[in-house]
């Protein structure tokens, strides 16, 4: 049996791609209800204003960030509160993972939603700004130089499939990128 969305998830859906489309600030809660196909009343019984979707829509993205990495057998913490995970960790995950997140960043409706509302509120806010470099930035960079123990080798295999999430955007043929990505992190193995 299909499971169908609730209205508190078809709110976070809906929100999500108007940010996306319009940017954060110029989405107001009466334009996320229309999209809902409801009345703005009727969506405070779920949230209480725009910034409880907005941090909503952050935990959803925590959750499956997390979910994705150990599903992965990927460390969720950090290198300094995770330290034997990060040993353990191999570059088979690493790059089981890099391709797995790479298809859930350009694929899920949501998730590129995400990154594309961050990506263009960037600009705009430094909080927005903030969690762009978490996500998709600085953040994963990061990660990978922890599980790699270098910043240049983590530099050398997280920027090109950082070029690809744009690449991947505007493609006619987005199979193509992915297959570039693939080789790319196929190098890596050997």
């Amino acid at each position: 049996m299909m499971k169908t969305e609730t209205t508190k998830q078809r709110i976070l859906t809906e929100a999500i791609k108007l940010f996306a489309k319009e940017g954060y600030e110029a989405v107001s809660v009466d334009q996320i209800a229309k999209a809902v196909g409801i009345k703005a009343p009727s969506l405070y019984k779920h949230y209480k204003n725009k910034r409880d979707i907005f941090d909503s829509i952050l935990q959803v993205m925590e959750q499956r960030d997390g979910e994705n990495a150990a599903a992965c057998s990927l460390p969720e913490g950090t290198a300094e509160a995770m330290p034997e995970a990060y040993e353990r960790s191999s570059i088979e995950d690493l790059i089981t993972f890099s391709k797995q997140q790479f298809r859930y960043w350009a694929e899920d409706d949501f998730a590129s939603a995400f990154r594309k509302m961050l990506t263009v509120e960037q600009y705009r806010s430094e909080e927005m700004n903030h969690l762009y470099h978490q996500y998709l930035g600085a953040g994963p960079l990061k990660y990978v130089a922890d599980l790699l123990s270098s910043q240049a080798e983590a530099l050398a295999f997280y920027g090109p499939m950082y070029l690809l999430y744009s690449v991947y955007d505007d493609a006619e043929d987005k199979a193509s990128v992915c297959a570039l990505l693939d080789t790319h992190l196929e190098r890596w193995r050997k």
